[in-house]
């Protein structure tokens, strides 16, 4: 059997098998050990940590933006977004694809990818955020008649009457629908006052939610296309976004609600929505341009190790030895 020898000073110590230093005592020193108090201990003081460092450094828990919270808040802004998706002047009636036929979608010079990709949710502003919640909730007589009016009338004559009432909340004091000079808006302001109710009791975000889900073919209630589209032609959602540093003009995208500023990382990003001609000529289609440079500048990092004269910069400034001055210092002639 091999034997190996235990090598220390002073007198040879006798020759030892490998069987033996296997399962032989331990010789070394020895104190008490429980793994299930060192187990309980280290869990412990790290929970505490945890618990620490979350309440000093974590991200804020900013409240979910809803439908309710918005009729609540700013009802004369609700009333007017509502009928101005009626009258299908907002941003969401006349979007374009993926939404809405037509609109002017973005594009990166010739390439037109948001017509390519076609309309793949679609969405039809008046019906889908006033009309058929409305006409699956509502048990009151006046509202049902309001809704037979506006399903039975022409197409220009509905935009007639929400434009109509549209321009003359405009000029009511604070946008208030009880301010509203007398004219005729046929079933609009009974609508509109119908659909406040019904967001104030949650049951209009219940409704676009259900909505969505079901045209998408899903099972889970996760789909909140609608409600945000319709929160984003408000100016409700502006100015909560402008109270919370998320503009483009405030560096949008890379702050985080409740906390700026945020991802950092993000400012190559953002800091194209700073300058011109993203400001000016371009900000049209400032989002499609930027991710388009954005998408040619990784590209570009990723083959920095294939692109002759670039990936020899490091080697013509030698930047690197300045970092490892040290190491050349020792190894000056290596």
């Amino acid at each position: 059997m091999s034997t190996v020898a235990e090598s220390a000073p002073g007198p040879t110590r006798p020759r030892r098998s490998v069987a033996d230093l296997a399962t032989g005592p331990w010789r070394g020193p020895t104190r008490p050990y429980d793994l299930v108090k060192e187990v309980v201990a280290a869990f412990a003081v790290i929970a505490l940590l945890t618990a620490l460092l979350a309440a000093v450094f974590s991200s804020p828990d900013e409240p979910s933006v809803t439908l309710q919270g918005w009729a609540r808040s700013n009802p004369n802004d609700l009333v007017a977004t509502a009928t101005g998706e009626l009258a299908g002047t907002t941003t969401s009636a006349g979007y374009g694809p993926p939404y809405t036929s037509g609109g002017e979608p973005q594009s990166i010079g010739p390439l037109h990818l948001a017509e390519w990709s076609g309309v793949r949710v679609p969405v039809d502003a008046a019906n889908d955020f006033v009309i058929n919640p409305l006409t699956a909730t509502t048990r009151d007589a006046a509202v049902t008649s309001a809704l037979t009016t506006w399903k039975g009338a022409t197409e220009d004559q509905r935009t007639a009457w929400a434009t109509a009432y549209a321009d003359a909340l405009g000029k009511a004091a604070d946008g208030d629908p009880a301010a509203v000079a007398s004219g005729d808006y046929g079933p609009v302001p009974a609508l509109t006052a119908a659909l406040l109710d019904l967001a104030k009791t949650g049951g209009l975000d219940a409704q676009l939610v259900s909505a969505g889900t079901a045209a998408a073919g899903g099972f889970y209630q996760t789909d909140y296309t609608r409600p945000i589209l319709f929160l984003a032609d408000s100016g409700h959602l502006d100015e909560l976004a402008g109270g919370q540093h998320l503009h483009g003009d405030q560096w949008g995208m890379m702050n985080e609600t409740g906390n700026y500023p945020g991802q950092a990382w993000l400012w190559l990003y953002s800091f194209w929505y700073q300058v011109p001609p993203f400001t000016t000529s371009w900000e049209p289609n400032a989002d499609a341009l930027i991710w388009g440079l954005m998408m040619v500048l990784s590209l570009a990092l990723l083959l920095v190790p294939f692109i002759p004269g670039l990936r020899s910069i490091p080697l013509k400034v030698p930047v690197y030895r300045l970092i490892w001055r040290d190491y050349y210092r020792r190894h000056q002639g290596g």
